[in-house]
């Protein structure tokens, strides 16, 4: 069962996801609200795996309320949910430990999947907005690679988590095994001087001076 948490200021949309996750075996919808000012507060009393978080909303806006979820949650998945698909937003909210990045036009089906993927360790993006990280993340390549020093494989299995891919989708891609792939990984992390997917993905953005 994956609980769910939802921050979001549209009532009908509220409302339309709670309807989504509460008549979805394996999913429970444990809080929606209207904005995240207290976000920690909601997050000890309810313990969600998955948060959905909008990003325009009233007193505390999506990215603020990330931030200071992560100052003392790094376990709980947060899903960006949003109209806004500019630079500025996707960088923003990477940069501040977001597992992935949707936009509100997302069919109901492929958010569940999204969820799902999430849970799993998945870095899930709507497809328009991967094209606009993969074009971010490519400008950096000339600049870092001296500096990262990565392999080409080590460049592969990075590309792919840029793309949301899971581990043990990076491993079918790329025809390797799944230990294989959680050691490029730590490689990755190490020269890259990281911990997780989503500082990857950031600091190869920031590198490119956003």
């Amino acid at each position: 069962m994956i609980k769910v948490l939802i921050y979001e200021d549209n009532t009908q949309l509220r409302d339309v996801i709670s309807i989504l996750l509460n008549g979805t075996d394996g999913f429970e919808m444990v809080g929606a609200f209207a904005n995240c000012s207290n976000i920690l507060d909601d997050c000890d009393a309810l313990k969600p795996d998955v948060i959905l978080m909008d990003i325009n909303m009233p007193g505390c806006n999506g990215i603020e309320g990330l931030k200071l979820l992560r100052t003392k949650y790094s376990d709980i998945k947060v899903l960006m949910l949003t109209v806004f698909d500019d630079n500025n937003n996707i960088f923003e909210s990477i940069r501040n430990g977001a597992n992935g990045y949707l936009l509100k036009k997302t069919q109901p089906a492929r958010l569940l999947e999204y969820i799902q993927d999430a849970q799993s360790g998945g870095a899930p993006m709507t497809s328009s907005i991967a094209s606009q990280v993969l074009k971010m993340f490519s400008a950096t390549h000339s600049s870092v690679r001296h500096d990262w020093d990565l392999s080409e494989r080590e460049k592969s299995v990075l590309n792919l988590i840029v793309q949301g891919y899971s581990y043990k989708l990076i491993a079918a891609e790329l025809f390797i095994s799944l230990d294989t792939v959680r050691s490029h990984i730590r490689k990755i992390y190490e020269k890259l001087h990281v911990n997780s997917k989503s500082e990857a993905v950031a600091k190869a953005l920031k590198a490119r001076g956003q």
